[in-house]
């Protein structure tokens, strides 16, 4: 390993995690609707409730921004030829931020786009598959929490179906166990019936 990689490396991590910790969700319903997504909905600021609180242009443009955060980092780290560890870690990096944001003292989303962007990154036809089962939950459900477990759950399967070394089904395993565990508080909706459902907000019908 040559001295700029050891350099790259922290360096790397360390934007990967401010990258994640961006707000897209409280940026773009406040910037678009005047709206603190974290005070409506679930109060999260994931693309989800976004949609739900301040209408699908805003909504839209969190989600590919969430995503972006996540696409980014490996990108570069692969155009700097760091090894598989270092890409994996940076994409650890920036689910981390999206889920405990330095920006909004330790609190973010669930991480499920920003995961999406680190697998588009690293996988392109698994997590276009992999969202393929997204949509087909959401339109059957309309449980976008459902959906996103679901779609996070074939990821490590397919990983291991279309032949990718252990170390990436493995991180694929990792990617649903944090899932779950963001998703703790739905899940517990889900089985008692209480979920909040995806619907087209007033805000999105007024716009």
């Amino acid at each position: 390993m040559t001295t700029d990689t050891v350099i790259s490396i922290p360096l790397i991590w360390i934007g990967s995690y401010l990258a994640g910790s961006i707000p897209a969700g409280v940026v773009f319903s406040r910037l678009f609707r005047g709206i603190d997504v974290r005070q409506s909905g679930s109060g999260n600021i994931g693309s989800a409730n976004v949609f739900r609180v301040a209408g699908p242009g805003p909504a839209a443009l969190t989600l590919l921004f969430d995503a972006f955060k996540g696409f980014l980092p490996i990108f570069i780290a692969q155009r700097l030829g760091l090894p598989l560890w270092a890409l994996l870690l940076a994409g650890i990096a920036a689910i981390v931020g999206h889920n405990w944001s330095i920006f909004l003292h330790g609190r973010g989303g669930k991480g499920i786009a920003t995961s999406l962007g680190v697998l588009l990154a690293l996988a392109p036809l698994v997590t276009l598959i992999a969202l393929v089962v997204w949509v087909v939950v959401i339109i059957g459900s309309r449980y976008a929490s459902l959906a996103s477990l679901l779609m996070m759950a074939s990821v490590p399967i397919l990983l291991a179906v279309f032949g990718y070394a252990y170390t990436y089904w493995i991180f694929g395993v990792g990617l649903v166990l944090l899932a779950i565990y963001r998703h703790r508080g739905n899940i517990s909706r889900l089985l008692n019936g209480t979920e909040l459902k995806i619907k087209t907000s007033a805000a999105g019908r007024g716009g």
